[in-house]
């Protein structure tokens, strides 16, 4: 009996993997929900920052892109750098791409991956355990919430929607925020987005960011510099190397990658969001936050300012909009003996050819490869690059 090769995660990374190994003819058990940090961590009434050609899960079979989702749902065509992705429809999109390709999804939750005689145990809850020849972790962003240390003491129990201190990842439904004085720590696109719409909703929102001038909005498509190379996030020499060259990135320092990884289409707003932004959400530049506190049941902030001064910021309820943080430790079912073999970079493992981790058989995609293969693996476009590489390395080590 042919062993198959497990894949954790139902994102556009664990889905597009699965539909390039099955290409190949290879067994695949995939495990989890389909598009789940779409429909629970991402704010009703979002829109996607990435344009239409930027947002396609790739698959070897042509007519499983986004444009072809939406002539199959009879909605209008999302094809131009100017049409906007609602993220309902972009959660459609994976669900339907699931559907067509992944139909045998199994809808349960991988507890523990362990080396094994031939492979890997694979446990399941519910369900039987089983070998898999290889393993690929896809599971996006799922525990990876980063809550700065300064911010974490307003939260001694953890972030929570309920507490005084949250993150952006815990809300779907801003509307509870009604009628609520709110601040939103960060300045990219989650904190001005999530700002923006707590705001439509009926909240009065402040944006705390840290660093002079650091909220900022890119150029809409039609005032980005012609001269320049296009990629799938703008026109930049930059972006064009990272976007279709990730292959050396590897080789780089390893400052350099992380700092690359935190930097390349770091904090910035869409440049549709500009005007709604500006027109319903107040902002505060401060130098840094210096800690938070829960005083009361509500959130104090203790910031310094530009000019020197400590002043202390209060509200009904922060949201940190920080981000996430690669760290293998947060992946509690990949066992500890394997964890221990892991060669790390950071807490990110550090990822060979084809994906593959320095245990062989086991590979990493999305975010979590984002420190090997650079900052295109934080976004849907990367999976054109990462799942046609990770499969014919796969098929050639383990076929």
């Amino acid at each position: 009996m042919i062993r198959p090769v497990a894949v954790i995660g139902a994102g556009p990374y664990g889905l597009s993997t699965a539909a390039h190994l099955r290409a190949r003819g290879i067994p695949v058990r995939v495990f989890g929900d389909p598009m789940v940090s779409w429909r629970d961590h991402m704010p009703e009434g979002m829109l996607l920052k990435s344009t239409p050609a930027a947002s396609r899960i790739d698959c070897p079979q042509p007519g499983h892109s986004l444009a072809d989702y939406c002539d199959a749902a009879g909605i209008r065509p999302l094809v131009t750098d100017v049409d906007l992705i609602p993220v309902e429809t972009f959660l459609a999109y994976g669900e339907w791409f699931q559907q067509k390709l992944v139909p045998d999804l199994e809808r349960v939750r991988v507890v523990s991956v362990d080396r094994a005689a031939g492979g890997f145990a694979v446990g399941l809850e519910p369900g039987e355990p089983f070998t898999a020849r290889a393993v690929v972790v896809a599971t996006g962003l799922s525990g990876l919430a980063y809550l700065p240390r300064e911010l974490a003491a307003a939260a001694p129990g953890g972030p929570a929607p309920a507490g005084p201190l949250s993150h952006s990842s815990q809300h779907h439904d801003l509307g509870r925020f009604a009628g609520k004085e709110l601040i939103v720590v960060g300045a990219g696109q989650s904190a001005l987005e999530t700002a923006a719409l707590a705001a439509e909703a009926g909240a009065r929102v402040r944006v705390v960011a840290r660093g002079r001038g650091r909220v900022a909005f890119g150029a809409p498509p039609w005032k980005q510099p012609r001269l320049r190379p296009e990629s799938p996030f703008g026109r930049a020499w930059t972006l064009w190397a990272l976007s279709n060259y990730p292959h050396p990135y590897r080789f780089l320092p390893a400052t350099v990658r992380h700092h690359l990884v935190r930097r390349v289409l770091g904090p910035l707003g869409a440049w549709w969001l500009r005007e709604r932004f500006e027109s319903s959400v107040q902002v505060q530049d401060v130098e840094r936050i210096v800690g938070a506190e829960a005083r009361d049941g509500g959130p104090v902030l203790t910031v310094r300012t530009h000019a020197g001064r400590t002043e202390r910021l209060t509200a009904d309820h922060v949201i940190a909009a920080t981000g996430y943080r690669v760290d293998l430790a947060a992946m509690g079912f990949l066992g500890h003996g394997l964890r221990t073999r892991l060669a790390v970079s950071r807490g990110t493992p550090r990822l060979g050819p084809g994906y593959v981790s320095s245990v062989p058989g086991l590979y990493f995609t999305g975010l979590p490869a984002a420190a090997s293969y650079g900052p295109v693996m934080r976004f849907v476009c990367g999976t054109e690059f990462a799942s046609p590489r990770l499969a014919a390395h796969l098929a050639a080590a383990h076929g």
